[in-house]
């Protein structure tokens, strides 16, 4: 799974997932999120990252290129990456641990739902509560409703404008 966090937000952007990613699938996967920034006018400044190895040069060209300034995280620092340790453990335990996957036509589905949720409707307790890409303020009363995320694995609850 190749997915990018605006820190800002703690907003996901999901890039893709397989199960064998080679240098030039998480290159072109970084060339289709600056595409995708791009086109909705999004300008970022940092690409932080880890020292794996399916990262390489042309990886860190693509954002370059973008004058994004390619930061790598320290050797043996977890912590260092603690948003994305955040991502990865909210939507294992939030979702995966609890779905049986069946191929990776179905895992993109489900990442994509989930992805949208964590973005516009999930709260985030370290940020008041707020979600990160909030399009509209949501009303403070009227009729509680209730919608269900994967087929009812998340309640997601909201008012509706009285």
């Amino acid at each position: 799974m190749l997915f990018f966090i605006e820190i800002g937000t703690r907003r996901i952007h999901l890039a893709g997932c397989t199960q064998h990613p080679t240098v030039t699938w998480v290159t072109q996967q970084a060339r289709q999120l600056v595409w995708n920034l791009r086109e909705e006018g999004r300008v970022l400044l940092f690409l932080l990252h880890d020292r794996d190895a399916k990262f390489p040069t042309s990886f860190n060209a693509v954002f370059a290129s973008e004058r994004m300034k390619v930061i790598l995280t320290p050797y043996r620092a977890p912590n260092a990456n603690a948003y994305a340790e955040l991502w990865v453990r909210s939507v294992r335990e939030e979702c995966l641990d609890h779905l049986l996957i069946i191929n990776e036509q179905h895992l993109h589905y489900v990442l994509r739902e989930y992805s949208q949720y964590y973005n516009q409707a999930r709260p985030h307790q370290g940020l008041r509560q707020q979600i990160p890409a909030s399009t509209s303020h949501q009303p403070g009363h009227g009729v509680v409703q209730r919608r269900e995320v994967l087929g009812g694995l998340i309640h997601d609850y909201f008012r509706e404008a009285a």
